[in-house]
């Protein structure tokens, strides 16, 4: 199965967004992409926050940290057609998060996960 992703890795530059697969309402207007191995392992490492509006999808991933990080972030785990299989929101500092069937990883502001209407069993896609 081709991951719901799959567009953004042969796009280049382009700018996405995240959308409900439903309604294809935006729920993450500015998503940023880790694809490759060295912006997956740097992720949010040395940023001081997130910009309201913008996420971080980490792929392929099942795990993140928040070591060394500033500020806490909403964690979503997505399987391979983007939906949604876990939220853990607002981690602070020090801790890891995990799903063993996740595909990629979505890092968002803390408290935007529940903001824009984010729940178990939603669908993402690339807009």
């Amino acid at each position: 199965m081709k991951s719901f992703l799959a567009a953004a890795v042969d796009a280049g530059n382009r700018s996405f967004a995240l959308v409900q697969a439903s309604d294809r309402r935006v729920v993450v207007p500015r998503l940023e992409l880790a694809i490759d191995s060295a912006s997956r392992r740097k992720g949010l490492l040395g940023r001081e926050g997130l910009d309201e509006g913008t996420g971080l999808v980490i792929a392929p991933s099942n795990a993140v940290h928040t070591f060394f990080m500033r500020f806490a972030i909403d964690i979503v785990f997505l399987n391979r057609s983007g939906r949604v299989l876990k939220i853990r929101p607002r981690v602070p500092a020090r801790r890891v998060a995990l799903s063993a069937t996740a595909h990629a990883v979505l890092e968002l502001p803390a408290g935007a996960a529940v903001a824009a209407g984010i729940s178990v069993g939603d669908t993402l896609a690339l807009q």
